[in-house]
């Protein structure tokens, strides 16, 4: 599973789903309450059919979506598809700004999610800020290395807490490194 901290914004959509994209739609939030955004979370928790950015690094041909979309070239949103959504809560809430707690599987988009979260409440959103907290068995807050401790020492000693997770991992996949007989161990 995955972890996100992600700041919305009611009231304007964009072509990414996030603050880098041009505004495409721009709607009254007013109406929208502490309680509705809470309500309408419920809707998106546990198994739901999610449709992926237009913005994102799928492929189509071979080619990211994104690279197609920044060319110009027309691209075909895809269909929903499965994800799934192991907890979600609402931290702040100070209009039109939201800021989400969100914990989910492979797949998951939180643009995405933040566009329909908008169109349920009978507005728009979009993404202001994202920020990974959690990766597998990686958390920013336990085994982000701080600036102020990038030396050899500390840097080896975080390699080798961050194998031992790796090695505990049950999904693992072994890829061939560049020399004969090493191999090196990736989650997923």
């Amino acid at each position: 599973s995955q972890k996100y901290t992600a700041i919305g914004m009611l009231g304007k959509a964009t072509d990414t789903l996030d603050a880098t994209g041009k505004v495409t739609e721009e709607k009254p939030y007013d109406q929208v309450t502490k309680g509705d955004l809470e309500n309408v979370l419920q809707k998106f928790i546990g198994d739901i059919m999610q449709v992926p950015p237009l913005y994102s690094a799928l492929k189509k041909d071979g080619e990211r979506l994104s690279t197609l979309m920044k060319r110009g070239k027309a691209v075909e949103a895809k269909p929903a598809r499965p994800v799934r959504v192991y907890s979600l809560s609402l931290q702040q809430f100070q209009p039109p700004l939201f800021t989400l707690d969100v914990e989910c599987g492979g797949g998951f988009y939180v643009r995405s999610l933040v566009n329909d979260i908008g169109k349920e409440l009978s507005t728009c959103a979009t993404v202001q800020e994202l920020t990974r907290t959690k990766q597998g068995p990686f958390t920013l807050e336990e085994h982000a290395l701080q600036e102020d401790k990038w030396t050899i020492d500390e840097i080896a000693q975080s390699l080798e807490h961050c194998t031992a997770l790796l090695l505990g991992e049950p999904a693992r996949k072994k890829l061939k490194t560049e020399h004969p007989g090493e191999t090196a161990v990736i989650c997923e």
